[in-house]
């Protein structure tokens, strides 16, 4: 039999609350009311994807010795699916202290499915433990938002994960310089799993990967090249405009990314240099991305933004 090949993600998913990357105000107040006893009988857990939600989710229920039951609410977000839910709530854990319900996606909830939750929340079994995920919490009555203590997970700060998929790649013996993982820490948002799905495309092409490397596979531009375009445009040097983007388009890239890189650059350009001719720049920039998911013809959009950042 074939042994199962797991994803970088999913073999290094936390399994204990040391692992966790980042979210250590949340993790300390988990651990704190574990070692008090005072656990509380419902929780919200809601920040951008791939932040650990889930994972700390199931460690807690671990640590409390709970049974856990996961449910996608995403697919699974009927009033007939809440009714379920709540009767097999009534009876205790065949295994452990607790039955922890995780629940992902739950702003998915129907009006109706959320009304008949309620009751459970209000006049919870002293076994039952709910951990609710959301990527929208705004979404959620507030009915269900003033019935349990609300955790909110941040993107991970770009250090601590430039540091995790540092030791990542030493384990996994691969070798990648300082600024090949600071793109791949850039490209990931603050997300540990994005981080982590950007590595593996990356590894299972070289594990000696290159700039040339990470920018072709992803379609990215260096942010060298990025800031060389931003103070061309700044001094109006039209012939280096259309070198640089004619460069940047030659490696068939991926319009939106860029934007988005781009924004992020100028941004840490106008902190430094404090350059008000940035902050003109940043907006048309961000205009632009507004508008061109649509568009059919991206290249032709970004050059013209180009210039009429000039204007």
């Amino acid at each position: 039999m074939n042994k199962e090949i797991k994803s970088l993600y999913r073999r290094l998913r936390p399994t204990e609350f040391s692992e966790v990357v980042g979210q250590i105000h949340i993790v300390k107040t988990l651990e704190n009311q574990i070692k008090s006893g005072k656990i509380s009988h419902a929780y919200l857990f809601c920040g951008t994807r791939g932040t650990g939600k889930t994972s700390l989710a199931r460690i807690f229920a671990k640590e409390i010795k709970g049974e856990i039951i996961e449910l996608d609410a995403a697919s699974n977000n009927s009033v007939d699916d809440v009714r379920e839910l709540t009767e097999k709530v009534k009876y205790p854990p065949v295994l452990g202290n607790y039955k922890v319900y995780i629940i992902d996606e739950v702003h998915m909830f129907s009006t109706s499915a959320f009304n008949s939750f309620l009751k459970t929340l209000e006049e919870p079994p002293s076994h039952s433990i709910f951990v609710l995920c959301t990527t929208e919490p705004h979404k959620l009555p507030q009915t269900i938002l003033s019935r349990v203590l609300r955790f909110d997970f941040r993107p991970i700060p770009s250090e601590e994960l430039h540091k995790f998929i540092e030791n990542t790649f030493k384990k996994e013996g691969v070798l990648a310089t300082d600024e090949v993982i600071k793109t791949l820490v850039d490209k990931s948002g603050g997300s540990v799993r994005d981080l982590l799905s950007i590595a593996e495309v990356i590894t299972a092409y070289s594990n000696k990967p290159t700039m040339d490397d990470v920018e072709r596979i992803l379609g990215t531009v260096s942010g060298n090249k990025l800031k060389e375009l931003v103070n061309a445009i700044v001094i109006k040097d039209v012939e280096k405009i259309e070198n640089i983007n004619k460069e940047i388009f030659s490696q068939g890239v991926n319009v939106f990314g860029i934007i988005k890189d781009l924004l992020r650059i100028i941004k840490g350009m106008f902190i430094e240099k404090k350059d008000e001719r940035l902050l003109k720049i940043f907006q048309r920039f961000a205009e632009l991305e507004l508008s061109i998911k649509t568009s059919m013809d991206q290249k032709s959009m970004f050059e013209a933004c180009c210039y009429l950042c000039m204007a």
